[in-house]
């Protein structure tokens, strides 16, 4: 079997189980969630860490070797957290965070700013 062949069966191992794409806030949130810095994700999934910098610096979707992807989603799937794709329905139970605005509704959202005016002018 040539590496070709197994990159293709591990992406679909992938979008069996669901998860085909992770995003760079996904990983964030998910260390995050994990309480563990980039060297221990490093460490829990096998990859450098120059590789674990490079992906969460990625402005959406993360792009990288599939083999590298494999371990990354085993690794953060093997600690407990759950990656849900757009649009996907959560069945794991527990508790979770979701991202409900599309991209660009974020943007405005930061561009407005996070804090509201209360009716006296200053923040609330």
């Amino acid at each position: 079997m040539d590496a070709c062949t197994v990159s293709v069966r591990r992406l679909a191992w992938l979008g069996s189980r669901g998860t085909t794409m992770i995003t760079a806030a996904q990983m964030r949130a998910a260390r995050a969630l994990l309480d563990i810095d980039q060297r221990q994700l490093a460490e829990l999934s096998g990859l450098s860490l120059p590789t674990i910098q490079r992906m969460e610096a990625s402005e959406d979707t993360i792009r990288g070797n599939v083999d590298s992807l494999v371990k990354l989603i085993g690794a953060l799937e093997e600690a407990g957290v759950e990656l849900i794709n757009d649009g996907a329905i959560s069945h794991g139970g527990g508790r979770g965070v979701r991202l409900k605005e599309t991209r660009r509704d974020r943007e405005a959202f930061r561009r407005r700013g996070s804090i509201s005016s209360g009716p006296s002018g200053r923040a609330a």
